[in-house]
């Protein structure tokens, strides 16, 4: 985690990294605002009020398409963090280019093979098509950008920015790898949508965050984690997804929505489990033989 962390030691002051979430979270407003005008102007304000509610929704390909591309504004915060408040590049984030993406690519293969793998293994569910292949296939480009950029925005502000502020400040893992892992955990709260299973989901995206966190330090990059996670979000977003919210893009549905706590709680458990087995898959292979420089 030195390496990676070392371009946040010049100015690793705490009231730097929470002026730099005040700014992150103003740019990422603003990005949204300017979504809603960009609506506002091309549909008028009752067809912007439609969109608003297509996107919370999230069950059709175009309003879960610009729920994607809000994220844009959760990336360009820590971008905007990084120069303006610690006053270093923004390419700091990510960490060393070529490394990124290789890891990335690493990653991101390692992952849709055990991730693939796992989806063969029979479970006690039945799935339903949800879109037309041909509509599928039509969206699929730009949904992969937009399932890129919702991960990468992700990677970006919790692995990037908040862990390498936090390691620049503090040498404990508890801090720099629990605590961004732990607000990464909370974002996913939703009881409203998952009922009964709100918390497991809330341990389940903890879990993911601290392995997350674990191949960046590991790694010296975010490539790892980036590539992770979007394979995962490809899954789940693109291919087979729970009936209700977030399932717009996606090819398959499971006849269940995310209020079926009682059938949704052993296939949590069952993918926290294949989590980790596709973490420790990536792990071995990026972190053997690794440099010194790049450790815990």
């Amino acid at each position: 985690m030195d390496a990676f962390a070392a371009p946040a030691r010049a100015y690793p002051q705490l009231w730097r990294l929470l002026l730099g979430i005040v700014l992150a979270t103003v740019v990422y407003v603003l990005c949204f605002l300017l979504i809603l005008a960009a609506l506002a102007l091309t549909s008028g304000l009752d067809g912007a009020q439609t969109w608003i509610v297509r996107m919370g929704q999230a069950t059709g390909p175009t309003g879960t398409l610009l729920l994607l591309a809000t994220f844009l504004g959760m990336a360009l915060g820590p971008f905007a963090a990084a120069r303006v408040v610690h006053r270093r590049p923004v390419a700091t984030l990510f960490g060393p280019r070529q490394r990124s993406i290789h890891h990335f690519l690493v990653a991101l293969v390692i992952s849709a093979a055990l991730f693939g793998l796992s989806a063969l293994v029979p479970r006690d569910i039945a799935i339903q098509p949800n879109i037309t292949p041909s509509l599928w296939l039509s969206f699929l480009p730009l949904a992969l950008v937009g399932v890129l950029v919702q991960t990468g925005a992700e990677e970006i502000l919790f692995r990037g920015y908040l862990q390498q502020q936090l390691a620049a400040r503090f040498a404990s893992p508890l801090i720099w790898m629990v605590l961004p892992s732990a607000l990464f955990a909370m974002a996913h709260f939703d009881p409203a949508t998952m009922g009964g299973n709100a918390w497991l989901i809330v341990a389940a995206t903890g879990l993911f965050g601290i392995l997350a966190a674990d191949l960046t330090a590991k790694t010296g990059s975010i490539g790892a984690a980036w590539g992770f996670h979007f394979a995962n979000n490809v899954f789940a977003i693109l291919l087979l997804s729970l009936d209700g919210p977030l399932s717009g893009l996606a090819l398959y549905t499971t006849d269940f929505g995310p209020e079926a706590a009682d059938v949704l709680r052993p296939l949590i458990l069952i993918d926290m489990v294949v989590t980790g087995l596709v973490w420790a898959a990536i792990r071995v292979a990026l972190t053997r033989g690794s440099p010194p420089a790049i450790r815990i």
